[in-house]
């Protein structure tokens, strides 16, 4: 019985092994295919990472060379003059390019950059709304204060990181319009927010004291 057992098995073990090589030869080249894609698209990614590598080496490379001029002017035209591929070398080089042009006193170009910056739905959210913040303190002297009240109103929203920023400016653009009362609110406002850095809330107190406003401290306010 042992014999014939061991028999069966060995005929059983041939059968399953020549079935295995009978699969292989049949759907062996989908796992050599699978396999193959593997590779494939391990090298693929690896020379997608080089390539952006490479381009965020050289755009960086670039600005340093636009930095390095010593003329103000200079600096903002070589700068103006480097591309980026990707939308976040493009923000930073806008950021960069509108400082210098700042810097070197063109104050109506860096707006310009900024603007054109704010319409690329390419450029990342968050890049876009400091870039509309920049362009309406850049631009304040060629805008009345209901565009500019308007375009900080649409910052002054929760979620956006700005926010608190922009009702500075609100409360800024009340006194402007006489209104010490909505301006006090606004800065009481930021006062009592949590998420109001010691800066802001520093300026905001200097403001309400200024403006002859009793500032009042956040527990007594939620009260």
């Amino acid at each position: 019985m042992s014999d014939t057992d061991s028999f069966i098995e060995e005929v059983t073990d041939e059968v399953r092994r020549d079935r295995l090589y009978g699969y292989l030869k049949r759907y062996g080249w989908i796992a050599a295919l699978v396999i193959v894609g593997i590779v494939g698209a391990a090298g693929y990614t690896e020379y997608r990472r080089a390539q952006a590598e490479g381009k965020a080496q050289a755009l960086g490379d670039a600005m340093l060379a636009a930095l390095s001029q010593d003329e103000r002017d200079a600096r903002a035209e070589a700068l103006a003059g480097v591309s980026a591929e990707s939308a976040e070398g493009a923000a930073v080089l806008a950021f960069m390019t509108a400082g210098a042009q700042a810097d070197a006193g063109d104050t109506e170009a860096a707006a310009q950059t900024l603007s054109a910056l704010t319409l690329n739905a390419d450029i990342p959210l968050i890049y876009r709304q400091v870039a509309t913040f920049k362009t309406l303190m850049l631009d304040a002297p060629n805008q009345d204060a209901a565009t500019r009240r308007a375009g900080f109103e649409t910052l002054a929203v929760p979620g956006v990181p700005l926010r608190l920023l922009a009702e500075e400016q609100l409360a800024l653009l009340d006194i402007e319009a006489g209104d010490s009362d909505g301006a006090i609110a606004r800065f009481q406002m930021i006062l009592d927010d949590a998420e109001a850095t010691p800066g802001l809330q520093r300026r905001a107190l200097q403001a309400m004291v200024a403006l002859g406003g009793s500032p009042e401290a956040p527990e007594t306010a939620n009260e």
